[in-house]
């Protein structure tokens, strides 16, 4: 919202949706997302960037105009991406994340100040889409993906079979 006038008119629209409104501060800033792997001892690829062609990155913007850039790897010091790195497996880990999960970022431009934005735990998996290119941009190729998504998805099976109560 730039304005007011402009929040009012859309409480007014998401009030027309829902008793229960969630207003947030905006961060004006970059937008960034961090691919994880694994279970027990899950690991960060190489961030990425995404450049919006509007104002947000939205499903428009996505899917239907094809105009937002994608920076793999994302323009950030060895520090930002170490701590990009270290958040999203925290915040995977925090939430028991297995398998595979994307962690998205806002780093506000005033402050500098890196925010988690959203875990994904399903992830796109297309031709588009920046899970498996960031890890490829970490050396690992899609294909060997593939294997140690499996692989990840066996050991859960093997640990499920194992205990007294199957799901």
């Amino acid at each position: 919202m730039k304005n007011c006038a402009e929040l009012e008119t859309a409480l007014k629209l998401a009030g027309q949706f829902d008793r229960k409104i969630l207003v947030e501060r905006g961060i004006a800033g970059r937008e960034l997302e961090c691919s994880v792997l694994g279970s027990e001892q899950p690991v960060a690829a190489i961030p990425c960037e995404i450049i919006p062609s509007r104002e947000f990155y939205d499903y428009e913007d996505k899917y239907l105009l094809d105009a937002a850039k994608l920076l793999v790897p994302a323009p950030l010091t060895p520090e930002q991406t170490s701590e990009i790195q270290k958040l999203a497996v925290a915040a995977y880990q925090a939430v028991d994340c297995e398998g595979m999960a994307r962690v998205d970022f806002l780093l506000e431009a005033s402050t500098g100040k890196l925010y988690i934005n959203e875990i994904n735990t399903i992830p796109g998996f297309t031709s588009i889409s920046m899970y498996p290119k960031m890890w490829e941009q970490a050396g690992v190729p899609f294909a060997e993906l593939l294997d140690r998504l499996i692989d990840l998805a066996l050991d859960r099976h093997r640990a499920r079979q194992a205990t007294r109560f199957k799901r």
